[in-house]
């Protein structure tokens, strides 16, 4: 930047963008200097050099500003992993299958794992059966990343949620807070009973006095 850019010649730019054609930097920087601006190597590896003028200062603090917005916007992203054996019970999928839906409704990837030992390596049929017996209980609510593949002894596949999905907890708690606002509106329509209504059906339990 300014001084500190030590070439023969650049390829001046503007602060509009428009081409101000090659020179010696020397010249270049009086040209920004009679504009209030910064002379600054915006290609370095081109031939010649490109530069352009700019606020520099400013520029900067957009940029950290930026920057600093696309990080409050930011989810990360985390991959969690659920693994079973091929012979894990119908109950322990299910549960397993109720897990992977609760990482995708945080937003997070799914690495769905089926690990092998000894004689259970002759049957990769049996993990590839499993994998996508779970990716049709996901339908809907995950998309496949990566099919099921071969990794040493285990054969793992990566889900995502899928685009538009609602968790059910939200629309659980959606519907919950309808009940909730209809019932408080039915509350107040109603009207309160009188007292007096309540004491004149009251029947005496002693002898009236003459």
């Amino acid at each position: 930047m300014n001084e500190r850019i030590r070439t023969r010649e650049v390829r001046l730019i503007d602060e509009n963008g428009e081409m101000l054609g090659v020179m010696p930097p020397i010249r270049a920087l009086d040209i920004a200097r009679d504009r209030n601006l910064d002379l600054v190597e915006v290609s370095p590896h081109a031939m010649p050099p490109v530069c352009k003028l700019m606020d520099y200062g400013r520029y900067k603090y957009e940029q950290a500003k930026k920057e600093n917005e696309a990080r409050k916007n930011q989810k990360t992203i985390t991959l969690k992993e659920i693994r079973m054996r091929p012979r894990t019970d119908d109950h322990d999928v299910e549960v397993k299958t109720r897990k992977i839906q609760e990482f995708l409704a945080d937003g997070d990837k799914v690495k769905v794992s089926v690990q092998f030992r000894g004689p259970d390596m002759r049957h990769p049929d049996i993990g590839r059966k499993l994998l996508d017996g779970i990716a049709e209980e996901l339908k809907g609510i995950a998309t496949i990343e990566r099919s099921p593949a071969m990794e040493g002894r285990l054969m793992s596949m990566i889900v995502s949620r899928a685009p538009g999905w609602e968790p059910p907890k939200k629309q659980a708690a959606s519907a919950a807070e309808k009940n909730k606002s209809a019932q408080a509106e039915t509350a107040d329509e109603q009207e309160p009973v009188a007292p007096e209504a309540t004491a004149a059906t009251e029947t005496p339990s002693g002898p009236q006095e003459q």
